[in-house]
């Protein structure tokens, strides 16, 4: 399976033009007040008309009702919700019969124990998307921080899981090829400033990522 290039919490079209362009699969946009990432809605359906099939549209929420659920696959017309926040496996399976469309869950990630988590998500969730565990602080997403990737080696290679969390182009082929996750998603690396997004840091990103992929079908067979 190729691994997927997902560039989150674009706001302007110049800056998702360049996610596109340079080959980005997945290209999202936050519906979160507190984040500096926030969209609002006519912008992002008008985002999303350019999108036209070039990648694949996921509307990032946290621990949203359905009022603004509503609003947002209604105007926006996303093919994934990633859900950022504490839904239960329960409220996940609710969004996906109410909505129809496929959900990414974030887990927060410390140490070890904390990928049982997953474990109520298995066969609800489409996938699972590791960031890393914060200070109560802090945002939900787009912090710029890492975890420790070895940890995910104890997961069955079966699991279908992004991989977020300080990522950038200086560490995004050592990602891959320590994790074998089947998808990236970044957000503050490709940032010149909390919540601006940079095209010549997004191109940059995206050729460093998927020059890596392509280097053929044993890719995740590499050993650092």
């Amino acid at each position: 399976m190729i691994p997927d290039v997902k560039i989150c919490g674009l706001k302007t079209l110049e800056t998702l033009e360049a996610a596109l362009v340079n080959g980005a699969s997945h290209v999202g946009f936050v519906f979160f007040k507190k984040s500096p990432r926030n969209i609002s809605l006519p912008l992002a359906a008008s985002l999303r008309d350019s999108v036209k099939g070039r990648a694949h549209v996921v509307c990032v929420t946290v621990d949203a009702d359905n009022m603004l659920l509503d609003e947002i696959v209604y105007q926006v017309k996303p093919d994934m919700l990633q859900l950022h926040g504490a839904e239960t496996p329960r409220r996940v399976l609710e969004i996906k019969r109410r909505y129809e469309v496929s959900v990414i869950k974030a887990i927060p990630v410390y140490d070890e124990s904390d990928l049982l988590n997953i474990v109520p998500y298995q066969g609800i969730a489409d996938r699972i998307l590791f960031d890393a565990k914060l200070s109560s602080l802090m945002l939900p997403g787009g912090n710029g921080v890492s975890f420790n990737w070895q940890m995910l080696d104890v997961l069955d290679e079966k699991i279908n899981y992004m991989l977020s969390g300080g990522l950038r182009v200086n560490n995004v082929v050592k990602a891959l090829l320590t994790t074998r996750a089947k998808g990236i998603d970044v957000s503050s690396g490709v940032e010149t400033e909390l919540g601006v997004k940079d095209v010549h840091m997004i191109k940059a990103f995206l050729d460093k990522a998927l020059s890596a992929i392509s280097e053929g079908g044993d890719f995740y067979d590499t050993v650092i």
